[in-house]
C-alpha cells in the first residue's frame, strides 16, 4: 500500500549556524527574547525549543536559513542542536525539516558555495537554493504491506513485533476493519494498492483444502498476483 500524506516542512540553505551556552545568571540578565531582523525580508521564528532544558542553562543557537526569495532567523532548542549536529550539518547545506516530527534531511550542497572549497568529496550532491517560501507543503509517500498494518493494529505494541517476528494470531475482525479503512482511503485518493506477487514452488503438493482457500482469496479485491510452478507433468 502507498500512503500518500502532506507534511508542513521548512527547506532552505543554511546561511549560519551559532550555537551558544548559557547558564542561569546569562539567561537571568534577558537575553534576546523579542523579535530582531536579520534584514528587511528577515524574521524570527523557533523550531523543537526545549524550554525546560533551556531555563536550566543548556546550549542554544540560532539558524538562518534562506531561499531566494526570502531569509529567516529560527532560534533552536537543544533536540534540535543535537539532531543538526547529528547530520553534520554545515553553512552551504541545503536541509528539509519535517515540523512534525522534527527530521532534517541533507538534500546536498549550494550550488552558490561550490567555489568556497578547494577539494570536494567526489560523491558531493550539489543542488539549486530552493525558491519560494521557506515553509511549504510537500507530499510525501510511505510504503507498507497490508500484513504490517495488520501487526500494528493487533496488539498495543504491535509495531515491535514487526521487529521480533511474533506477530501471533490476527482476529479476522481487524483485518477487516483494516480492509475498510484501506478502501476508504483508496475513495479519498490518499492511498494506492500495490498489487504483490505470490510464488508458490511445487503445487502439487499442496491438497484440496489449499486449493479452495487459495481461491476464495483471490476473490478479494486486494489480493496478490499467484503464480504456480510444479515439475510434474
Amino acid at each position: 500500500v502507498r500512503v500518500k500524506e502532506e507534511s508542513e516542512v521548512i527547506e532552505g540553505e543554511v546561511v549560519e549556524i551559532e550555537i551558544e551556552k548559557y547558564n542561569d545568571n546569562k539567561l537571568g540578565q534577558g537575553k534576546g527574547t523579542g523579535n530582531k531582523n536579520v534584514n528587511s525580508s528577515t524574521n524570527k521564528n523557533r523550531i523543537n525549543g526545549n524550554e525546560k532544558t533551556d531555563k536550566a542553562g543548556g546550549i542554544l543557537g540560532k539558524l538562518i536559513l534562506k531561499t531566494t526569495e526570502m531569509e529567516t532567523l529560527y532560534d533552536l532548542g537543544s533536540k534540535m542542536i543535537e539532531a543538526l549536529q547529528k547530520e553534520n550539518i554545515t553553512a552551504g547545506d541545503v536541509i528539509c525539516i519535517d515540523k512534525g516530527t522534527g527530521k532534517i534531511t541533507k538534500l546536498g550542497k549550494s550550488f552558490g558555495r561550490s567555489k568556497d572549497f578547494d577539494a570536494m568529496d567526489p560523491n558531493t550532491n550539489f543542488v539549486q537554493c530552493p525558491d519560494g517560501e521557506l515553509q511549504k507543503r510537500k507530499e510525501v509517500v510511505h510504503t507498507v504491506t497490508l500484513h504490517d498494518i495488520d501487526v500494528i493494529n493487533s496488539r498495543t505494541q504491535g509495531f515491535l513485533a514487526l521487529f521480533s517476528g511474533d506477530t501471533g494470531e490476527i482476529k479476522n475482525e481487524i483485518r477487516e476493519h483494516i480492509d475498510m479503512k484501506i478502501s476508504e482511503w483508496q475513495e479519498d485518493e490518499k492511498a494506492e494498492i500495490v498489487p504483490g506477487v505470490l510464488f508458490i514452488d511445487e503445487v502439487h503438493m499442496l491438497d484440496i483444502e489449499c486449493f479452495s482457500y487459495l481461491n476464495r482469496a483471490l476473490e478479494s479485491e486486494q489480493s496478490p498476483i499467484v503464480i504456480m510452478a510444479t515439475n510434474r507433468g
